[in-house]
């Protein structure tokens, strides 16, 4: 897969099948989506393009918005890349992109630039200033310009109560579900981040952490608490089976959230490195202790169930 950074002089002279969207998270509904670009585009010997843009159009339109990320842009790309799409397009958002109809947005952009002979929407997708036009009026644009347009379709939810979109997810996510994330993705939720200088409190208490700073700022944090996760370490290769607590500490006046990763019977140091964490299973909520010793028997006991939940051998 190549990934392109659109400007004004950067085309792709092939006709391509292509879909346009934020895809934040890349789930299933997503997957589904781009498994109908591709597939399309194979049976017609055509080129296959994902158009995304460089950050969330919100903070173009709203400046006070701070956005809540499922992927960032390096997750979305790896993501994409596995399912077989041969372009990548990033397309810069700005008030100009912003201001442009979904008609002009359609010529400029999509035909003139990208080739685009077919365009397949996501089934309640809407693009273009104010988001204000529809897929009937995509549809007529679409001949107008020589473009053949279709919309894929909704997936639900294991159960079928729900649609699976990015906000569900997040919503899930603050409610702590991360166990539902599998069936959302197709793979667990990540964290990301440097190991940073903590202090020392877990390591006085038994159980040292590695305290993460996040690449990306805007990433989703789940609902505070301790989790069961796998951990790994950026080309070492191998996967921790750990426990990671989300919040402020309370039973030590914490004012500020961290991110305290404790990696099972690891030994050395991980600072300056890079720790990525899948979170499996939300073990409790973060809460107050009386004292250090109170937290450390319970923190003995969310070990356990750690260990039960990652299906490794206690000690």
């Amino acid at each position: 897969m190549k990934t392109i950074w659109l400007n004004q002089e950067e085309k792709i002279l092939s006709p391509t099948v292509a879909t346009v969207g934020v895809f934040d998270g890349v789930h299933r509904g997503h997957q589904q989506l781009i498994g109908l670009v591709v597939e399309k585009a194979r049976t017609q010997s055509l080129t296959s393009v994902v158009i995304t843009f460089d950050r969330q159009p919100r903070q173009i339109l709203d400046p006070t918005f701070q956005p809540q990320v499922l992927t960032t842009l390096d997750e979305k790309i790896a993501v994409v890349e596995g399912l077989g799409v041969d372009y990548f397009v990033v397309l810069p958002f700005t008030k100009e992109t912003a201001a442009l109809s979904a008609r002009s947005f359609m010529q400029q952009i999509l035909r003139d630039q990208l080739c685009v002979e077919t365009l397949i929407t996501g089934y309640d997708h809407r693009f273009g200033k104010n988001r204000s036009e529809g897929f009937d009026d995509y549809v007529r644009y679409g001949r107008e310009l020589g473009m053949q347009v279709c919309r894929g379709e909704a997936v639900l939810m294991d159960g079928g109560q729900r649609t699976i979109s990015s906000s569900v997810i997040r919503d899930l996510l603050l409610e702590g579900k991360v166990e539902l994330m599998p069936s959302c993705l197709t793979r667990p939720y990540q964290l990301s981040g440097k190991v940073t200088q903590g202090e020392h409190i877990g390591r006085c208490l038994g159980f040292p952490t590695a305290n993460l700073t996040l690449d990306d700022p805007c990433k989703l944090i789940p609902e505070a608490g301790v989790y069961a996760v796998w951990a790994a370490l950026e080309g070492d290769g191998r996967v921790w089976a750990a426990m990671m607590n989300i919040g402020k500490r309370p039973t030590f006046n914490g004012q500020r959230q961290t991110l305290e990763v404790n990696l099972f019977d690891f030994e050395g140091d991980l600072y300056g490195q890079t720790l990525s964490v899948s979170f499996v299973m939300r073990l409790r909520a973060e809460r107050f202790f009386d004292t250090p010793e109170a937290l450390k028997t319970q923190l003995f006991e969310d070990r356990r169930m750690a260990e039960t939940v990652l299906g490794v051998k206690e000690r």
